[in-house]
């Protein structure tokens, strides 16, 4: 069973940056396609990256898509997650997602293992 947890998330004003990591554990990273969601306050889960098991691939929501950066590092055990330009409506939860595949998929259901979240909170 793969564990995920998150870390990273904190208070940060808009216009700001926060790097998110999602430390993975009990199975190869390799193994996994990766990605990262995120749920606002009274909001559903939402699809922010995500990034094949080579690292070649990535996917972003239109909204992020000029903002934020996913990668990983795959001898490390690790994924990140750049966000750049930050802005008030990107105050949410944000959660790491392991999926098996090769790709780099973009919905949640394809992923089967989630970490605990991790608050991110931008002031105006």
């Amino acid at each position: 069973q793969v564990q995920l947890v998150e870390f990273g998330g904190g208070l940060v004003q808009a216009g700001g940056s926060l790097r998110l990591s999602c430390a993975v554990s009990g199975r190869t990273l390799y193994t996994y396609a990766m990605a990262w969601f995120r749920q606002a306050p009274g909001k559903a889960r939402e699809f922010v990256a995500s990034v094949s098991r080579t690292g070649i691939n990535t996917k972003y929501a239109d909204s992020m898509k000029a903002r934020f950066t996913i990668s990983r590092d795959n001898a490390k055990n690790t994924v990140f997650l750049q966000m750049n330009s930050l802005k008030p409506e990107d105050t949410a939860v944000y959660f790491c997602a392991a999926g098996i595949g090769p790709y780099s998929y973009t919905n949640s259901y394809d992923y089967g293992n989630w970490g605990q979240g991790t608050q991110v909170t931008v002031s105006s």
